[in-house]
């Protein structure tokens, strides 16, 4: 088994690289060949000299022959511009999210029609294919079968992203797969260009000492999943047989990845509970329209049921996603 993972030295890439080398499998099947894509290398990654692996570097557009040098049998497609870019540059997030899947699609669609395997792609999407509008409100609980209404260009992508992957599905080019990810919180490392970041910033900052800015009002909610419960969602929807019944994956909808409900003002105070006032009062309250907006136009509480019938659940509280990172930052030390 050949397995493909773009976006491989990003944050979710390299988690769930590593997940797949400790494993060595994918759903019971030994992996012969772990393929991993990007524009850069993740400095430092053991993955770089396993034995399993094979490094494309470069843009993914230019390395597609490399990419299928030989058949693709899973391709995880995580590589994406994140929300602020896409918002700030149109074109940016037009080339990065829609341009390259397209490109994929097209890969594999070759293959599948050169009598090559049918890859199973599973895609990284997002809860920002949905938002809130005069017009059309949002149901007090969203679900897979909540009309989208995306109010960012990422979320417009994303969903243009859906639908071809939906189609070329349909057409038995592909076997695609839609996993819409929650913010994911608390992420380590350095702070990205995702509107949703400081949610990872308001808590990973002050625990290591530094100043952080909120740059939303504390009562907004949010809707959230650890980086472990994470990585196990978009494995599980990719490793699920496709059928009825629970625990397989039936008909064309994507998953909604469990969702963990909680404020802003729940986090900081959860942040107090953890680490005491001194630390919490590295955050300094300071709203940004810009991020507001985007943000704010996601929604908040999620009907979990296609994903629990896959076996996933949400995060249990903000607490256990606090101690999650506290001890992952423990062990890399």
């Amino acid at each position: 088994m050949r397995i493909v993972i773009t976006g491989a030295s990003g944050f979710l890439g390299g988690r769930l690289t590593d997940t797949l080398l400790r494993t060595r499998s994918f759903g019971g099947t030994p992996i012969d060949r772990l393929v991993l894509a990007d524009r850069v290398v993740r400095p430092g990654s053991p993955a770089a000299t396993d034995p399993l692996v094979d490094i494309v570097h470069g843009d993914l557009v230019d390395r597609l022959d490399d990419v299928f040098a030989r058949p693709v049998d899973v391709l995880f497609h995580l590589a994406a511009a994140v929300s602020a870019e896409c918002e700030a540059d149109l074109d940016l997030g037009l080339r990065a999210n829609l341009d390259t899947t397209r490109a994929l699609l097209d890969a594999a669609r070759a293959q599948t029609a050169g009598g090559g395997p049918r890859a199973r792609m599973v895609f990284s999407s997002s809860l920002a294919v949905y938002g809130s509008h005069p017009a059309l409100p949002v149901p007090p609980a969203i679900s897979e079968s909540t009309p989208p209404l995306p109010r960012s260009s990422y979320g417009t992508q994303k969903l243009i992203c859906e639908h071809l992957i939906a189609d070329y599905t349909r057409r038995g080019l592909l076997d695609g797969r839609v996993a819409r990810l929650m913010t994911v919180a608390v992420r380590p490392g350095r702070p990205n260009a995702a509107a949703s970041g400081f949610l990872s910033g308001i808590i990973r900052e002050p625990l290591a000492g530094h100043p952080a800015i909120c740059p939303v009002d504390p009562g907004l909610r949010v809707a959230l999943a650890s980086p472990r419960r994470t990585v196990q969602g978009i494995l599980r929807v990719a490793e699920a047989e496709r059928g009825a019944g629970p625990g397989r994956l039936e008909g064309p909808m994507p998953v909604n990845l469990p969702a963990l409900t909680v404020s802003v003002a729940e986090m900081l105070a959860t942040l107090r509970q953890v680490a005491g006032d001194a630390v919490a009062g590295l955050v300094t309250v300071a709203p940004d329209p810009a991020v507001e907006a985007i943000v704010g136009s996601w929604p908040a509480v999620f009907d979990n049921a296609r994903a629990a019938a896959l076996g996933l659940a949400p995060d249990p509280d903000f607490l256990s996603v606090v101690r999650d990172h506290l001890a992952e930052q423990t062990d890399a030390s």
